[in-house]
Formats: structure tokens, sequence, C-alpha cells
């Protein structure tokens, strides 16, 4: 089993620890839904705060008629699938604190 080091939060009444609530900003159902439907036009890149990826994989599919979306797609496909899979604590350090770009 995986074992995940992330920030602990004390308090301070009770003594009792617990992870810190990554449930106010965690972005991971609209970023795999838009990553799964429009992957190649890298909208959930842009949710995540990902201009440059986003940028990247807009002007790849724009700029080479479409073409180039046979690329883009399947990965915004992956992206999407593997964000959904991922715990909602996992997702949040992983792309929102530690801004893992890309996979």
């Amino acid at each position: 089993m995986e074992q995940t080091n992330y920030p602990q939060n004390t308090d301070s009444d009770s003594g009792i620890t617990s992870s810190s609530n990554p449930q106010k900003e965690n972005k991971k159902i609209i970023a795999g839904i838009l990553g799964i439907l429009f992957g190649s036009l890298g909208i959930h890149k842009f949710i995540l705060g990902y201009n440059k990826e986003g940028l990247i994989m807009l002007l790849v599919s724009i700029l080479t008629c479409g073409l180039g979306s046979a690329i883009m797609g399947p990965i915004g496909l992956i992206e999407g699938i593997i964000y959904l899979t991922k715990s909602d604590e996992d997702f949040y350090y992983t792309y929102q604190v530690n801004h893992k770009g890309w996979f």
C-alpha cells in the first residue's frame, strides 16, 4: 500500500491529528470530466490553473487544423481518467498544491 506524507493539522483542544481538508478547493470532478470530454482543447488544464499546458494543448489542436487533436485527445482522456481515479486528497496535493502539469 502506498504511504503518503501530507501535512497534518493537530487540534490543540483534543490533541487529535487529522489530515488538512482538501475539499475547499478540490476541482477533481470538473477537471476529470472536462479532460474526458474536451481533452484535446486543454480546458481541464485551464480549470486547474495550468495556463501554459492548456495553451499548448489548445494551440496544437487548432493550429494543426484538428490533426493534433489525434494526439491531444488521448492525452486529455488519460489525464481525465487519472484525475477521477485518484483520491480527493491525492488529487489535491498532486495537482493543486504541487502543480504537476502533465500526467
